[in-house]
């Protein structure tokens, strides 16, 4: 009978010692990092605080887009301004979309953000959207994303 129970108590604690062995082997199992939206990624590069401006305009379309090849998709909005309809680049999809401030079709709003040309476009990388009094802040002056701040 004790040769019985040390056999049952080594068998209980081999499987406790090989499940937390396989927890422990795949810590970050469907982590796949920033999505190319990370600090050091050439996106995120492309941001110039010499080019920030402030734009009013309507909301024509919330879009999900990848940006540039080989990046995880984000959000986008369609900005028509008086003088131009433009895309407005948010951030990754998987910071925007849990954040609390929702931006919708119709909606008039100001963004600030640097103007860039992305694929041969004009477009505004966002750093503030500004929604009747809700303001949405995505990156600080110097383009730093809001998204990265766990960095600073």
């Amino acid at each position: 009978m004790g040769t019985r129970k040390h056999a049952m108590v080594f068998i209980v604690v081999l499987s406790l010692l090989l499940s937390v062995s396989f927890a422990f082997a795949q810590p970050m199992r469907g982590w796949r990092g920033s999505g190319g939206w990370g600090m050091g990624s050439g996106y995120q590069r492309i941001y110039d605080p010499a080019t920030v401006v402030s734009l009013s305009g309507e909301v024509l379309a919330v879009e999900r887009i990848t940006p540039v090849k080989g990046m995880s998709y984000g959000i986008h909005l369609l900005m028509k301004t008086d003088k131009e309809t433009l895309s407005v680049h948010l951030g990754p999809a998987w910071y925007v979309e849990r954040l609390d401030s929702k931006i919708e079709k119709g909606d008039r709003i100001e963004v600030k953000g640097s103007k860039v040309t992305i694929m041969g476009k004009p477009a505004l990388i966002a750093a503030r959207v500004r929604k009747g009094d809700q303001v949405l802040v995505l990156r600080d002056a110097a383009g730093i994303p809001a998204w990265a701040g766990w960095r600073k």
